[in-house]
């Protein structure tokens, strides 16, 4: 019987579906969706088509243009929340990723950790879901801890028992995907082996939704975050999926209009979530537009866009190491990694060989690409980085190794 990966994804006709790569000379070969992916016309036209038909602001009007700002609004949540398996009393818009790890280390944080308390996490983590524990418990005199990637890249359970037997570990947050070494963690046995401990879950899937069929209840997570623009969607929209009963003891993130149930001259009550962690005007357009990426994505198969970014992937890291001076960190299986590679040429500055790519019409990433303490791990101030969308092929990948020969060969004259 024939199933969806008996057909795979056939690039020039999903090319045909962004408009940003007929408007660009060539040869060009976009190899950073892991910054921001690019958007499909699908995206582009909702936004538009809602800004010129259904343009109002939500849960305040009762005339027709504004009920129908409401449905899209809240169509658009029920949508994006079906993507992922998830409650959409518990979803909750955000301005992006960093925002909402940001909303739960203060909503949560404050209300729940103290001196002798613990929060763990890993050395692969983004700043984004680093940099906010260690402020919150700074503030809260608590103890941040780190758990250890082997030389592969990959993170040890029974490090992660060992660290939850000590005790004091009341949270644990890690990225579902590594934006710097593809690594794929099992975040399933991660929530679980947490939850025995008695600790809440944070899982950082900025880099998985977009690549990988993802079902946020069968994580089972207490909060899972994830960020609109890397999933074809727009910018300045994000997603935290929470779990519907800690949400509602939580107190508000930000203040003001809409969040609220009531107001008095000395005091405030709430609404329920997920409006009470979305004060202001929301990303209307925003949300409206990620519904369409999903919906995008769902039509051509989140198994066949991970099938595709597996095969492509593998075929990066062997082109890659045909490259003489050049090391590839993380997993070598393409199995257990997302579709990109970070990497470094002996002799060449991770920046001077994105400048040097760049002039070949190849996009790559060049830095430490948020996630300081995992170049300090791994040794090296910085690392080029291409990542890989289903936009993306083998002719792609040829582009980046005849511009990194070009590279190399410049650098060695």
């Amino acid at each position: 019987m024939a199933t969806a990966l008996d057909k795979p994804i056939q690039v020039a006709r999903v090319r045909e579906d962004f408009p940003i790569f007929a408007s660009l000379p060539q040869p060009f070969a976009y190899l950073d969706s892991a910054a921001t992916a690019q958007k499909p016309r699908a995206v582009l036209e909702a936004v538009v088509r809602h800004l010129g038909r259904a343009n109002a602001n939500v849960h305040r009007g009762l005339y027709p243009l504004a009920r129908a700002a409401d449905e899209a609004f809240e169509g658009a949540r029920r949508r994006i929340a079906a993507f992922t398996g998830a409650d959409p009393k518990g979803t909750v818009f955000t301005k992006n990723a960093t925002e909402a790890i940001n909303l739960i280390a203060y909503a949560w944080g404050r209300e729940n950790l103290g001196p002798g308390d613990a929060v763990l996490i890993s050395e692969l983590e983004h700043h984004a879901n680093l940099v906010p524990w260690q402020q919150l418990c700074r503030e809260r005199g608590a103890e941040l801890r780190y758990l250890e990637i082997d030389d592969q890249g990959t993170l040890s359970l029974q490090q992660l028992q060992a660290e939850l037997e000590r005790g004091g570990v009341k949270l644990v947050s890690v990225a579902h995907v590594s934006n710097v070494l593809g690594t794929i963690n099992p975040v399933a046995e991660i929530v679980s082996l947490a939850r025995r401990a008695g600790a809440v879950t944070v899982i950082d899937g900025a880099q998985a939704v977009p690549q990988l069929p993802v079902d946020v209840k069968e994580i089972d997570a207490d909060f899972y975050v994830w960020t609109g623009h890397k999933a074809l969607g727009p910018t300045g929209i994000g997603v935290l999926h929470g779990r519907v009963e800690l949400l509602q003891r939580l107190e508000p993130f930000l203040t003001g209009g809409d969040m609220i149930a009531t107001v008095e001259r000395q005091r405030a009550t709430w609404n329920e979530p997920p409006w009470r962690f979305e004060a202001g005007t929301p990303p209307i357009a925003e949300a409206v537009g990620l519904a369409a990426a999903v919906e995008y994505l769902e039509g051509i198969g989140m198994e066949r866009v991970r099938a595709h970014e597996q095969a492509l992937g593998g075929y990066l890291l062997a082109r890659l190491g045909e490259i003489p001076g050049l090391a590839i960190y993380g997993p070598s299986d393409p199995s257990r990694r997302a579709g990109l590679a970070s990497f470094t040429i002996e002799g060449i500055h991770p920046h001077d060989i994105a400048e040097l790519v760049g002039r070949e019409g190849v996009c790559i990433r060049a830095g430490h690409h948020c996630a300081q303490p995992l170049m300090a791990r791994l040794g090296v101030p910085a690392t080029a980085r291409a990542s890989l969308a289903l936009y993306n092929d083998e002719q792609d990948v040829d582009l980046l190794i005849a511009a990194l020969r070009k590279a190399v060969a410049l650098f060695n004259r």
